[in-house]
């Protein structure tokens, strides 16, 4: 049974107002559950999922596939209806009053919602309409979008012809048509070039420096990293691991010193000579023949640390590099997979 949450019961942090000069929620998940097919072979998506992202940041949701990200997202912009749990966003409870919610927000998804028979400026402008804007004010718009995402060369050209990174950005630009206060994009890069994927970051950035909340769902750990404020790790239905990337990372241990040596027979040599002066237990890597050591403290220090301590052990490495933790480490430490 769905639990639906009274306009009462919303407090002003819901609402996304200040409060004695605190930042709020732009977005508040409860204990958010979904299931798919009937009891007792029911399929569990969504196992009291809760989630907070403050006004003008970017959270970036991860997980694996399968992990329940298109399913909260679905959820957040009123496609789909939960069996439990209270969703708020842009101040207004999605249960309660759907339509007011999409008056607020942007849906980005993971293929384009275009018209591909339709010119660049033609899309926008029926977006508009959708959304109910007034035709000038369509056309104003459109405009404006078609400047803020260098379109305009190509505004009078069937969109059916444009790159998939031109295609991508007009199909953001459709998602800011009504200038909403949230926006969600679901994997919003998938299939797109190394450049076209940088050149949609910066836009995405712009608009969260400029006030716009953000939740992006993403299979690229690199993109979480550079766009979101904070993450959120979703597995099973579930949020396994939040924080800000740097926080998460930390609690990996800090850096790393690999050292690959020349012959793998010394490996378990220098295993035992680098437990000498390794912070922890040395991860060993024989397919590679390389050697982890973790660095307390300054790496420079660690390195020079191990090169002393081989040397005076006549083993001999082909390489020595710092590796620091990334959220590809982050991910596969608490997901173990």
């Amino acid at each position: 049974m769905v639990r639906v949450t009274g306009w009462s019961k919303i407090t002003a942090v819901d609402r996304g107002e200040r409060h004695h000069g605190r930042v709020v929620n732009a977005v508040l998940v409860e204990g958010l559950v979904k299931r798919y097919g009937q009891a007792p072979k029911d399929h569990l998506a969504l196992d009291g999922l809760d989630l907070q992202i403050e006004e003008g940041t970017a959270l970036g949701l991860l997980g694996p596939n399968g992990a329940g990200k298109t399913t909260t997202v679905r959820i957040l912009t009123t496609l789909l209806r939960p069996d439990a749990g209270r969703v708020v966003v842009a101040g207004i409870d999605v249960l309660r009053d759907p339509a007011a919610v999409r008056r607020r927000i942007g849906l980005a998804g993971q293929f384009t919602a275009l018209d591909y028979t339709l010119t660049a400026r033609e899309n926008l402008q029926m977006f508009g309409r959708l959304y109910r804007l007034g035709r000038r004010q369509a056309d104003k718009r459109a405009d404006l979008l078609l400047e803020r995402f260098r379109l305009t060369e190509v505004a009078s050209t069937p969109v059916k012809t444009f790159s998939g990174g031109m295609a991508r950005r007009l199909d953001l630009a459709s998602a800011l048509v009504a200038t909403p206060k949230v926006l969600f994009m679901d994997e919003p890069t998938t299939g797109l070039d190394p450049a076209s994927r940088i050149d949609l970051w910066d836009l995405l950035a712009d608009l969260v420096r400029g006030g716009t909340t953000l939740l992006l769902t993403t299979q690229y750990l690199d993109e979480a990293d550079r766009l979101a404020d904070r993450i959120a790790v979703v597995d099973r239905g579930r949020v396994i691991a939040s924080g800000t990337p740097d926080e998460l990372k930390c609690r990996l241990g800090g850096d790393r010193v690999d050292i690959r040596l020349t012959d793998v027979t010394q490996m378990d040599a220098a295993v035992a000579a680098l437990r000498e002066i390794a912070s922890g237990e040395p991860m060993v890597d024989v397919a590679n023949a390389t050697v982890g050591v973790p660095a307390a403290g300054d790496a420079s220090a660690a390195i020079a640390g191990v090169v002393r301590v081989l040397d005076r052990h006549h083993i001999a490495m082909l390489d020595i590099a710092v590796h620091r933790p990334t959220l590809d480490d982050v991910f596969l430490a608490v997901t173990k997979r």
